[in-house]
This record gives C-alpha cells, sequence and structure tokens, in this order.
C-alpha cells in the first residue's frame, strides 16, 4: 500500500533530508558565532577615561587639557 509520503520519499518537506542537513548548517554556524563573540569579550564599549588615555598618548591633547577634562568624567 503507498501512503502518502511515498511520493516525496522521505517526509512532506521538499527535499526530507537535505531539509534537515540546512537547517542543523544553520544552528551549527549560529552557534559557532555566538561562540566567537563570548569568547573574545563581545563588544565592550570603552570607558571615558580610556578614551581620554589615548588622546593623549597620540597627543591630540595636552596635560592640562586631559587633567581637566579627567576631572570633568569622575
Amino acid at each position: 500500500m503507498h501512503g502518502y509520503y511515498s511520493n516525496w520519499g522521505h517526509g512532506p518537506f521538499w527535499g526530507g533530508g537535505l531539509f534537515m542537513v540546512i537547517f542543523w548548517i544553520c544552528i551549527i554556524f549560529l552557534l559557532v558565532s555566538v561562540l566567537k563573540n563570548v569568547l573574545k569579550g563581545g563588544h565592550q564599549s570603552e570607558s571615558a577615561l580610556d578614551i581620554l588615555n589615548k588622546r593623549y598618548a597620540a597627543s591630540e591633547i595636552n596635560w592640562t587639557e586631559f587633567d581637566q577634562m579627567k576631572k570633568e568624567t569622575l
């Protein structure tokens, strides 16, 4: 007796097994992406003091400006 699934071979979805392979590839890709973000620290924003230190180190501002801005941020 031929049932409902006999014409498709693997089930009611197009391709049956192919659908599951694509599904699991997508799930694995998402998990790897999330793990990469978690392991490298995610998206951490810099504090105002970090930015200020970088600007001073790059000579964008002098000591007086650095000290004044540092007092304002704290």
